[in-house]
């Protein structure tokens, strides 16, 4: 039997499991939706990711990058059916959905001594404090605000992620039996060092709230606001006077967020009217929901007309680090884009933003690819603006950790262990915006359950994916009957721009022939082609068959020089489209395909 290392080149294999940070077999859920089987595909997803339904809508989807399927035309839509199945079977739908959600989340059958205290209510921390109360742990989650999510709510716009569906996924973990108390803020309602001496341990998820700046002329004028503080305002119910001129500056993703949320400013202000600030109840949610579409269509013209967004990035619109899709849908719906222009003054006039002064940007990484912009100071220009957003960076809030709080890293970030989240104090770890900066959320939720895994094992604790996993056969391989390598991919269904009215989601999701459609189109990278190397007489059969030309016989000493005089029979497994013609054309019945069920795929199937 091959060692550890040998046997991780399994999982490695996947390549959307081998991209996602919390190891999801999005491969193996995604062919279960092809074959009618949405309650695995939703088992499979739920597994290792507490936010499922949350990251059916928002997720980065680094696993849709990784996709071979991109490799032939385009990656499967893994985000849209990921959201299609927990719509099915998540928190969303109001129930217990027939003991589906008891499987992968139901509370600890044994309770432990031990305490864990979790500051900040944010992915990192919920998914920490999900992992350790299951295992048995008593949890007190800290958050400084009315409500848990952190930036699940605070950042992400409520077009992309609705409310409800973030509430329930919530209300799910806490429902566990965790302790929260809110309004309760770090170094201001309560010290680190009280935490530790109440708790046997402590997780550190504050997040990076705090906006970055610009040291330029008239940045501290009235109209200049740091994105990240502007989402948080319009997030959290607080009015925010724009004017019909918004200028974004930036070109990541938290750019687009801004420009796309100054856009629908005056439906935040009739949500802030009908419901106030709100306390996270499904009530809420609904009444929300209902207000939206009374919207009338005059506001709503002069919110798509009357309102000029727009973007300027020192990055031209290919070296723009936000997302294809954000920068698209921003397009669609009226936002203009400046591209290739830095900041240089804020123009004020009474001691308010009139407009921002620009340079000329002609390059804006060096030779070996470092950020590195070089302006042309002899190409100046004004953009008028009511408003100047700058979406330039974070940052965490480190006066907030106390004096004997952990050591900081050179990015101003609580230094870890990137594979345990462990600081310099024994008792303490930390992940997400806190240790890691500003990334993605599925990166957060993963940080939070790494710290969750060191945490239970400090305590003696044994996880259950270091058992090791197995080969299981798969007999109904045969896809020779469909033409899934020449189905295009299904667009992700979206409301038209005219219809964007009030919060209303933009992404509507798959139906279920859409699903099983767009499904259908997966590789199957899960499957291996195996090998019995004491059956095969090297006929080259296999070879001739191969519709992709992926298999191959070559002399040994072309794989191992010191291995001469033999033949090596080769696959590549990067551009194999698991068709199964080599296992039917093989006489010996040398070939065969399994499925490896290592960490990313469930141990009940």
């Amino acid at each position: 039997m091959p060692g550890a290392p040998a046997l991780a080149y399994f999982d490695e294999n996947i390549p959307c499991l081998a991209a996602c940070p919390v190891h999801t077999n999005a491969g193996m859920y995604v062919a279960a939706i092809a074959d009618g089987d949405d309650e695995l595909a939703y088992l499979t997803a739920r597994m290792p990711n507490p936010f499922a339904s949350v990251c059916g809508r928002v997720c980065a989807a680094p696993c849709e990058d990784a996709c071979r399927r991109g490799q032939i035309d385009q990656p499967i839509a893994i985000r849209a059916l990921k959201r299609y199945v927990t719509e099915q079977f998540g928190p969303e739908t109001g129930s217990d959905a027939d003991g589906i959600w008891a499987k992968v989340a139901a509370p600890p059958t044994v309770e432990l001594p031990q305490s864990i205290g979790i500051v900040g209510g944010g992915p990192a921390g919920m998914a920490c404090a999900h992992d350790l109360r299951r295992w048995g742990y008593r949890v007190t989650v800290y958050e400084a605000t009315e409500k848990l999510g952190g930036a699940m709510w605070l950042g992400i716009p409520e077009y992309r992620l609705d409310r409800e569906v973030l509430a329930r996924d919530i209300a799910a973990i806490v429902d566990l039996g965790i302790d929260v108390e809110y309004n309760t803020s770090l170094g201001t309602d309560v010290t680190l060092t009280e935490l530790r001496n109440r708790h046997d341990a402590v997780f550190l998820g504050i997040g990076a709230t705090l906006g970055r700046g610009l040291d330029i002329e008239g940045a501290d004028a009235d109209g200049v606001f740091k994105a990240i503080e502007f989402l948080i305002n319009m997030n959290r119910g607080f009015e925010v006077e724009i004017g019909e001129k918004v200028l974004v500056v930036g070109g990541g993703d938290v750019a687009m967020d801004a420009a796309r949320t100054a856009l629908r400013a005056a439906d935040y202000d009739a949500g802030r009217e009908l419901v106030g600030t709100g306390t996270g109840s499904f009530e809420a949610d609904d009444q929300r929901s209902a207000m939206t579409e009374a919207l009338d269509v005059a506001r709503s013209a002069a919110r798509l007309g009357a309102r000029k967004i727009t973007v300027m990035s020192l990055e031209s619109r290919e070296e723009m680090p936000a997302h294809d899709i954000e920068i698209e849908e921003a397009e669609h719906e009226g936002v203009s884009f400046v591209p290739r222009r830095g900041p240089a003054r804020v123009v004020v006039e009474n001691g308010r933003v009139a407009g921002l002064e620009t340079v000329g940007v002609t390059r804006v990484f060096d030779d070996d690819g470092r950020f590195s912009p070089v302006f042309d100071n002899d190409d100046v220009t004004v953009l008028e603006a009511d408003t100047v957003i700058l979406a330039i960076g974070q940052a965490i809030d480190l006066d907030a950790l106390g004096s004997d709080g952990p050591e900081v890293g050179p990015r101003r970030t609580i230094q870890v262990d990137d594979a345990t989240g462990s600081t310099s104090l024994a008792d303490v770890w930390s992940g997400g915006d806190a240790a890691k900066g500003p990334r993605t959320l599925i990166d957060a939720i993963a940080d939070g359950r790494r710290a969750a895994a060191d945490i239970h094992t400090s305590f003696g604790g044994e996880l259950e994916s270091a058992r090791p996993g197995r080969m299981v056969p798969l007999r109904q391989f045969h896809r020779l009957d469909d033409e899934y390598d020449r189905e295009s991919r299904v667009p992700v269904p979206m409301l038209e721009t005219g219809r964007r009215i009030g919060l209303a989601e933009v992404e509507t999701g798959f139906t279920p022939d859409q699903a099983r459609c767009e499904a259908s189109r997966c590789l199957r990278c899960f499957a291996n082609i195996l090998l019995d190397v004491d059956r095969c007489v090297l006929c080259a059969l296999c070879a001739d068959v191969c519709p992709v030309d992926v298999i191959s016989l070559v002399p040994t000493e072309e794989v191992d020089p010191a291995r001469p005089g033999g033949t090596a029979l080769l696959l590549d497994e990067t551009a194999c489209i698991r068709c199964g013609l080599c296992i039917e054309r093989c006489p010996p019945d040398a070939l065969s395909m399994g499925m490896w069920t290592g960490i990313g795929v469930p141990t009940w199937t």
